[in-house]
C-alpha cells in the first residue's frame, strides 16, 4: 500500500510539474515582444487621393525664454497660462556679484584714465624737450610709447566697464514680445546655468501644425498648397489652412520630411498642444500602380521576386503577409516596382530577412509610418 502511494504521489508532482511548465511556456508566448519593423505607406498614383496625417497644434512663435548670464533666481512673476506684454519682466537673477564687477570695472578704467594722464603730459614734456634739443630721439619714442599704451589701456578698461554693465542687466530677464507662458520649468532660488530653458512664450495669434510625410509622397506637396485640419477637440468643425514649410532633408529618424502647416485664420477655440489631423491633396498621374521602393524591401527566392506588407489588427500591430511582385529597373529614386502592390498597403522596407509570412509584428511608431 505504501508503494502504490509512493507511485501516486510520484505521478501526481509530474503531472503538476509538465502543468506548470506548459503555462509558464504558453505565458512566456504571450508576454514575448512582438519584432518591431519599419513601413512606408504605398502610393500608387492611379488617381486623385488625400492623404491624413496626425500632428499637434503649436503657436506660431514658441520661445525658450533662458538667461545669458549664470546665477540664482530671487524672482520669478509669471504662471503657466499668463499673459505678458512685451518687455515685462519675466524673472530676475541675484545681481549682487555682477554689480561688484561693475564697480571694480569702473575702478579699473579710473585707474587707466589717471595713467594715461600721466604718460600723456610725460610725453608733451619730452617732446617740448626734444623739439629744444635738450631731449634724445629714443626717450622721444619711448614717451610716445607709453603715452599710446596708456590710451589703449583705458580703452580696454572701457570696454570691460561697458561688458560688465551688459551682464548686469542680463540678469533680468524679459519677454521679446507678447504673448502666453506655455511652461515654466524653474523655481525662484534654483541656480541656473546660461541659456537653460527657464519658461517657453507661446506668441502669434495664428496657430501651426507639424506634420511627417512619407519620403515617396513629399514630391508631391508644396508651400502654398492648401490642406484641411480637423481637431479632435473640435470634431464637428474643419479648418482651412496652408502649407508654410517644407522640410529640405529627412527627420533624424530617417523616411519622414517635417511639413508645417498653418492655419489660414485665427480662432479662440485653437490652443497649442490640441491633436490634429491634417489632410493633403495628391494629384492623379497616369503612372498606374509603378511605385518607387527601397530595393531592400524586395527580395527573392525559388518562388520569385516578393515583399512583406503588413496587416494592422490593432493599434499599433498587425501580421505580415507574403506579397509576389514584378520589379523594374533599379533609379536613383528606389527600385521600380510594376506590379503587386495595391494603393495604401503598409510595406515593410526594414529587416525583411527576419520575419516570415504570418508572423505578427509591432509598427515602430504604430500608424504605419516609418520612424
Amino acid at each position: 500500500m505504501s508503494t502504490f502511494s509512493s507511485h501516486r504521489a510520484v505521478l501526481v508532482t509530474t503531472v503538476l510539474l509538465c502543468i506548470q511548465f506548459m503555462a509558464c511556456g504558453a505565458e512566456s508566448e504571450e508576454t514575448s515582444p512582438l519584432r518591431p519593423v519599419r513601413t512606408m505607406e504605398i502610393l500608387t498614383g492611379a488617381g486623385a487621393r488625400q492623404r491624413t496625417f496626425s500632428g499637434v497644434t503649436r503657436a506660431g512663435i514658441e520661445a525658450v525664454l533662458s538667461f545669458r548670464v549664470p546665477g540664482t533666481i530671487v524672482q520669478l512673476p509669471i504662471a503657466v497660462g499668463q499673459s505678458v506684454d512685451e518687455g515685462q519682466v519675466i524673472a530676475a537673477l541675484d545681481p549682487a556679484d555682477y554689480r561688484l564687477q561693475v564697480q571694480e570695472a569702473a575702478a579699473a578704467l579710473a585707474q587707466s584714465q589717471a595713467s594715461a594722464r600721466n604718460t600723456q603730459a610725460n610725453y608733451d614734456r619730452v617732446r617740448e624737450l626734444y623739439e629744444n634739443e635738450n631731449a634724445s630721439l629714443s626717450e622721444l619714442d619711448a614717451a610716445r610709447a607709453a603715452a599710446e599704451s596708456g590710451q589703449a589701456s583705458v580703452s580696454a578698461a572701457r570696454t570691460r566697464l561697458a561688458l560688465t554693465r551688459s551682464q548686469l542687466s542680463y540678469t533680468t530677464l524679459r519677454a521679446p514680445v507678447a504673448g502666453d507662458i506655455a511652461s515654466v520649468t524653474t523655481e525662484v532660488n534654483e541656480n541656473v546655468n546660461t541659456g537653460q530653458a527657464i519658461a517657453v512664450l507661446n506668441a502669434g495669434e495664428i496657430p501651426e501644425v507639424e506634420v511627417a510625410i512619407p519620403e515617396n509622397l513629399i514630391s508631391g506637396i508644396q508651400v502654398g498648397d492648401d490642406v484641411t485640419v480637423t481637431l479632435d477637440a473640435i470634431p464637428d468643425r474643419r479648418f482651412p489652412a496652408t502649407i508654410t514649410e517644407v522640410g529640405a532633408a529627412a527627420t533624424a529618424a530617417g523616411a519622414t520630411f517635417p511639413v508645417t502647416v498653418r492655419f489660414d485664420d485665427a480662432d479662440t477655440a485653437i490652443r497649442p498642444g490640441m491633436a490634429a489631423s491634417a489632410t493633403f491633396s495628391f494629384a492623379a498621374t497616369s503612372a498606374g500602380n509603378v511605385v518607387q521602393v527601397p530595393p531592400a524591401a524586395v527580395t527573392e527566392d525559388r518562388q520569385g521576386r516578393y515583399v512583406y506588407v503588413v496587416e494592422r489588427s490593432d493599434e499599433g500591430t498587425g501580421a505580415v503577409r507574403r506579397r509576389s511582385v514584378r520589379v523594374g529597373e533599379l533609379t536613383a529614386s528606389g527600385l521600380t516596382v510594376l506590379g503587386g502592390l495595391d494603393d495604401g498597403d503598409l510595406l515593410v522596407t526594414a529587416g525583411v530577412s527576419r520575419i516570415q509570412d504570418g508572423q505578427r509584428v509591432r509598427l515602430l511608431n504604430g500608424s504605419g509610418i516609418a520612424e
